[in-house]
């Protein structure tokens, strides 16, 4: 399947939002399941970063145990017994309302691939991967990583927040490199969201991504390249968006009788019989023709997808021609040499979580773009070569036709650049490797 790790070798990165996999155990968990295998044995990785987002659900008070047979399914499948070796930490300490982050960070290692180590953030040494471990509930003490929640006044809105990051750092051959799992604030309202541009809550999410940047950046350890997948909740811009749609639509505002807050904007065609185009409530963004955001893959909303501007010095991004999901909408139901890590990231608008209808959006919020894998400029100079062949670079979603939760999973798969992320073991104690 693979051989050593050389110059032009392959790396998938893999985020998922798995929430809504612990609803539904029998359609959607072995939907996702088998979609995710199929991604694996087209790429033939060595080594598989996947990173999930709201591990154990939504009820995670009940669901949590469901999370221990999901990660052993992982483990022991036909379709993962190449990979030997395993590092899951998962952060399932519900308990603890001020570390508790929903995170789960698993990473695979194909049988043949040799020379791999993880680093140590207390001992500043990276230690070579033997076998398989699963880190959870107190991910705090574990010193292979390092976890943060964000302050809690960084989401005013929201009494208690689950989003926070998770650091790993690797060694393959002379390649060192950062993995950043990471779970952003989402739109707590439609309303809220379209009244200025851009939102408030984009203001928020671009300060907790400040937050995770200077950290992983700061002086306590060597800098080394950096890929940041996760669930970044980034939006379109509302407004923008019900602007280009409704152009040519009034807009009706309905407010609440005892506080003359706003409760509902409705739009409607000025003539056709004053049809309703647009209804948006907090929770809920009913357009009537979806269809225009899976059309081109949605390349024409593109134009709005604007969070990652401000921050365009110091992440970068493959080429998006995958569809927007909406929060809320789910779908249920290489060749020797390569690796891949995996990033499995939200769209946008959420999916629907009904198993039989894979490709429709769910109404409570806009498409777009949540889930995501970005990644430093000298990340970007292992990813990118001149004597890139284009079949090993894919940015892609797993499942596209299939149900696979209100998030589909997004992936990097590309081809390692031999030398780019070389740690400087004489200069740094940091990269001794023992």
């Amino acid at each position: 399947m693979a051989g050593k790790l050389t110059a032009g070798s392959g790396i998938l990165l893999v985020t998922a939002n798995v929430g809504s996999l612990f609803e539904d155990l029998d359609n959607l968990q072995k939907t996702w399941l088998r979609e995710f295998y199929q991604t694996v044995q087209s790429h033939k990785p060595h080594f598989i970063a996947v990173h999930c987002q709201e591990v154990g659900g939504k009820n995670y008070e009940a669901s949590m145990a469901h999370v221990d047979c999901f990660v052993k399914e992982l483990l022991s499948s036909d379709a993962m017994k190449e990979y030997s070796r395993a590092r899951v930490y998962l952060d399932e300490n519900y308990k603890s309302q001020e570390h508790f982050t929903a995170l789960g960070s698993c990473y695979f290692l194909h049988e043949s691939l040799k020379n791999i180590h993880q680093f140590d953030f207390k001992a500043k040494k990276f230690k070579k991967v033997v076998g398989k471990e699963i880190y959870s509930d107190t991910l705090e003490s574990t010193s292979m990583l390092e976890k943060e929640k964000f302050p809690q006044d960084y989401f005013p809105e929201c009494k208690w927040s689950r989003k926070g990051f998770i650091r790993t750092r690797w060694a393959l051959a002379d390649c060192a490199f950062d993995l950043v799992n990471i779970h952003l604030f989402h739109d707590a309202s439609n309303i809220l969201a379209r009244e200025k541009s851009p939102s408030v809550y984009s203001g928020m999410r671009q300060k907790a991504l400040g937050f995770v940047l200077d950290r992983i950046t700061d002086q306590r350890f060597e800098k080394v390249p950096y890929f940041v997948f996760g669930d970044f909740n980034f939006r379109l811009d509302t407004r923008q968006v019900i602007e280009s749609l409704c152009s040519t639509a009034t807009m009706q505002t309905v407010r609440v009788g005892d506080t003359n807050e706003v409760e509902k904007l409705i739009f409607r065609e000025s003539e056709n019989d004053r049809k309703v185009v647009l209804q948006l409530e907090k929770k809920l963004f009913n357009y009537i023709n979806q269809d225009v955001f899976r059309e081109n893959n949605g390349a024409l909303f593109l134009q709005f997808d604007s969070e990652l501007s401000c921050f365009k010095e110091r992440l970068h991004e493959l080429e998006i021609s995958f569809p927007p999901r909406s929060s809320g909408t789910v779908g249920v139901g290489g060749e020797c040499g390569a690796i891949i890590l995996a990033a499995l990231v939200e769209g946008g608008y959420p999916y629907s979580e009904d198993s039989s209808q894979g490709k429709q959006y769910m109404d409570t919020r806009c498409p777009a773009w949540c889930d995501r894998v970005l990644m430093s400029a000298t990340a970007k100079d292992l990813v990118l070569k001149p004597e890139n062949e284009e079949k090993y670079l894919v940015y892609d979603n797993i499942g596209p036709n299939v149900c696979m939760g209100d998030h589909k999973p997004v992936y990097l798969s590309f081809r390692l650049t031999a030398g780019a992320g070389k740690p400087n073991a004489n200069k740094h104690k940091c990269c001794n490797v023992q």
